[in-house]
């Protein structure tokens, strides 16, 4: 399972699930009567993980550190302003509200699984070895402010 880690960019890993999310929406019938609530958050939810995704990188240039998920050793500091106040992976996890945003676009419950196989595997080879390489890099602040900031919320 090592060769998995920093193997798929996750960009890729988010395209591949929200294509399992339409496939998984063509398998079950769509809701039916939402009442008129879903397009808005659909829209809401849009906004959002674009918005935190767009902040983060903003955040990490300003930093002057590296957006690239394959060279977490390039850091050149911990990030911890900004979206990373409330979570380690903003980016990440506004990938995973793109998700959710079409999850609720197709109007299928089943859908959903999509965005828990995103979080499972962005977790398991993406962020679980980042981690390893940020601790042992930045030792104890990284540590603290893992103590301190949730992975996802």
């Amino acid at each position: 399972m090592k060769a998995l880690e920093h193997t798929i960019p996750p960009p890729l890993v988010g395209i591949a699930c929200a294509l399992l999310a339409w496939a998984l929406a063509a398998a079950v019938p769509a809701w039916r009567g939402d009442g008129g609530w879903r397009l808005p958050l659909v829209a809401v939810c849009l906004a959002l993980g674009l918005a935190l995704d767009g902040w983060a990188l903003l955040v990490f240039r300003r930093h002057r550190t590296t957006p690239n998920p394959f060279a977490p050793e390039r850091s050149r500091t911990v990030v911890q302003s900004g979206p990373y106040r409330f979570t380690r992976n903003p980016m990440y996890l506004g990938m995973a509200v793109l998700l959710l945003a079409l999850c609720l676009w197709l109007g299928s419950a089943l859908s959903l699984l999509a965005i828990a196989v995103f979080v499972a595997y962005i977790t398991r080879f993406q962020i679980q070895p980042e981690e390893r390489t940020l601790a042992d890099k930045f030792g104890a602040p990284y540590q603290d402010y893992c103590r301190r900031v949730r992975r996802w919320l």
